[in-house]
């Protein structure tokens, strides 16, 4: 799903005609149906031979979505981020992540690569939904309008037998460093990786660009990539111009730039899921690679 300035959220129904992407362009979801290096380098795969990392596809019920980072917590477990809306239920249309119905905890989330509209990919292994703001917030009765729009991030648990398939490195272009606490300024770089079923070839995968500033209050950002994002990108990471984690991509936007991107803010997000998730300790892996830029 792809949502737009307005309306910034993905979901499920969305994806699930082209010609519904087209009629919603301007509140539409980007989601498609169809440790640091340091600290832990010897517990993850070696980076070139990872199958499940940062922008692996990411099914759940049919809808195709992208993950974001490697988070891990307290006792040792490995998770995956994506947004919120990619296991949401309801209409495309359904933007506001505190109203929207959801699946539960536990919902089998199938890790993949090279799917697209006429194969399934390979199925590199599955987790579980663990965390989701959408039902975290409806359950709570949020009504605030700026997280209702612009929380929406959610974690998988990777199953215990597919942790040795994980890498939290950012494919192209290394890292995460970090994440970014105060937020990515207008003008500032951003760099991406995506893995919509959309696309024919991953080629078009590394996205760079320019983030249009912050809104929302802090809780989201736009941002302008070549390519911008499309359904089965909902979800993907974000870095900013130093490689830390900034962002999750949730939405296509006809403003401030058409073809613009709506980001969520991923410390904001991670604030709230640390507080609400009941995972101690959750935390993002920093990459194993080190973060490197095209000058």
């Amino acid at each position: 799903m792809l949502p737009s300035s307005t309306a910034r959220r993905p979901h499920p129904g969305l994806a699930r005609s082209l010609g519904g992407l087209v009629a919603v362009l301007t509140a539409l979801p980007l989601l498609w149906v169809a440790g640091g290096a340091a600290a832990g380098g010897s517990r993850w795969a070696p980076a070139d031979r990872a199958t499940i990392t940062p922008g692996v596809q990411m099914f759940t019920a049919g809808a195709q979505c992208t993950g974001n980072f490697v988070f891990t917590d307290r006792r040792g477990r490995v998770y995956v981020g994506y947004a919120a809306h990619c296991a949401g239920l309801g209409e495309a249309t359904d933007t506001d992540g505190c109203a929207t119905g959801s699946l539960p905890l536990g919902t089998r989330v199938r890790f993949a690569s090279g799917a697209d509209l006429v194969s399934r990919g390979t199925t590199h292994g599955f987790g579980r939904l663990a965390y989701s703001s959408w039902r975290t917030m409806a359950e709570r009765g949020v009504r605030r309008a700026n997280p209702c729009a612009h929380n929406d991030f959610a974690l998988v648990r990777v199953g215990r037998k597919r942790v040795g398939k994980v890498n939290p490195t950012v494919p192209f272009w290394g890292g995460p460093t970090g994440v970014e606490v105060d937020g990515v300024d207008a003008g500032s770089r951003v760099h991406g990786y995506a893995s919509s079923s959309l696309r024919p070839t991953d080629t078009l995968s590394p996205r760079t660009g320019v983030s249009l500033g912050r809104s929302a209050g802090g809780w989201a950002h736009d941002v302008y990539t070549a390519t911008p994002g499309v359904p089965g990108d909902s979800g993907s990471g974000l870095l900013g111009p130093d490689g830390r984690a900034f962002g999750t991509l949730s939405t296509v936007a006809v403003a401030p730039v058409p073809g613009s991107n709506g980001v969520g803010d991923l410390a904001r997000e991670l604030r709230f899921a640390r507080r609400h998730s009941g995972i101690d300790g959750l935390r993002l892996v920093r990459g194993t690679r080190p973060f490197e830029p095209i000058p």
